[in-house]
C-alpha cells in the first residue's frame, strides 16, 4: 500500500530550521548535504541541498522501493543475458539462474551490486527504460521534484540527476517501509547462489558497522558523484536521516556519523 508514503511526501521537508541541539552543526566537506527528522520531515541542517548532481548508488534506495512497494517478493527472478552487460560493482550474475525478488534486494542494498540493479528494474518494468519512467513516476508522487533518472544503479548517464533534497525525501520514504528498513540496516549476510557457492556480504556502508545508532542505509560513489552516503540514525528523542553528497573517501563516514550524532543530540 502507497498511501502512508504519499502522506510522508505531503509532509515531507515541509518546514526547515536549525537543530535545537545546543552545539553548532559540524563543519561537513559534502558539495551538497541534508539532515532531516524523519517523523516530521523537518530540515535540521542542509548545505546545497537544491543542488542538482550525480548522486550514484544512493539512488538504489528508489529501485529498492518500488519492487517492495509492487510486492510479492518471494516470486521468482530468472537472471537474462541483458542484466548482466553493466560495470561493476557487480555479483557477476549468470543468464539462466534463478533467485527471489526478496534476495535480490537484500544483496542490491547491502553489496550494492549493478547487475541486480538491472535484473530487478527488468524483471519489474520489462526493461530498464520503462523501469526508469517508474522512478521518475513515482519520484513526482512523493514530492521528490527535482531528479532525473534514467538507470536504476546510479551508474553515470546523460541527464540523470538529483538533489541532497530529494534524496532525503526517497530516503523517508524507503525508511517508512518495513521490509527496506530491515534490510538497510543488514551488517552482513550469507548469498546463496544459484550453483551453490555461498558468499559472505559484508554492508558498503561503514557507519553502519561503527556507530550502534546508525540504522542504514545507502552508499554511492562514481567519479562524477564523488563519495556519497545516505544514513540514518535512531536515538531517544528522533530519528534522522542524512544526506551528504560528493564528499571524498576520507571524509564521508565520519562526517555522516557527525551529522547524525548532532541531529540525535548524542
Amino acid at each position: 500500500m502507497r498511501a502512508p508514503c504519499i502522506l510522508l511526501a505531503i509532509l515531507a521537508l515541509l518546514t526547515a530550521g536549525p537543530c535545537p541541539a545546543a552545539a553548532p552543526p559540524p563543519q561537513v566537506n559534502g558539495e551538497a548535504v541534508i539532515l532531516v527528522d524523519v517523523q516530521s520531515g523537518r530540515v535540521l541542517y542542509h548545505k546545497n541541498s537544491r543542488s542538482p548532481r550525480a548522486v550514484a548508488s544512493t539512488q538504489k534506495l528508489l529501485t529498492a522501493l518500488i519492487v517492495a512497494e509492487d510486492g510479492n517478493l518471494d516470486a521468482p527472478v530468472t537472471i537474462q543475458s541483458s542484466d548482466t552487460v553493466v560495470a561493476p560493482t557487480k555479483l557477476y550474475l549468470k543468464a539462466g539462474q534463478t533467485y527471489t525478488r526478496r534476495e535480490l534486494l537484500r544483496v542490491l542494498l547491502v553489496k550494492s551490486a549493478n547487475d541486480v540493479a538491472r535484473a530487478l528494474a527488468r524483471d519489474n518494468a520489462g526493461s530498464v527504460e520503462a523501469f526508469a519512467d517508474k522512478m521518475n513516476e513515482r519520484a513526482r508522487a512523493m514530492g521528490a521534484t527535482s531528479s532525473h533518472f534514467v538507470n536504476p544503479n546510479g551508474l553515470p548517464a546523460e541527464g540523470q540527476y538529483s538533489t541532497a533534497r530529494d534524496m532525503a525525501i526517497i530516503a523517508r520514504n524507503a525508511y517508512a517501509n518495513p521490509v527496506l528498513r530491515d534490510i538497510v540496516a543488514t551488517k552482513s549476510f550469507e548469498f546463496r547462489f544459484a550453483d551453490g557457492r555461498v558468499r559472505e556480504m559484508v554492508n558498503t556502508n561503514r557507519v553502519l558497522r561503527t556507530a550502534p545508532f546508525c540504522t542504514g542505509m545507502k552508499t554511492g560513489y562514481t567519479d562524477a558523484a564523488g563519495h556519497c552516503l545516505v544514513s540514518s540514525g535512531h536515538g531517544d528523542r528522533r530519528d534522522v536521516i542524512a544526506v551528504v553528497l560528493g564528499s571524498n573517501k576520507a571524509r564521508v563516514w565520519n562526517d555522516s556519523q557527525k551529522l547524525l550524532e548532532w541531529g540525535l543530540q548524542l
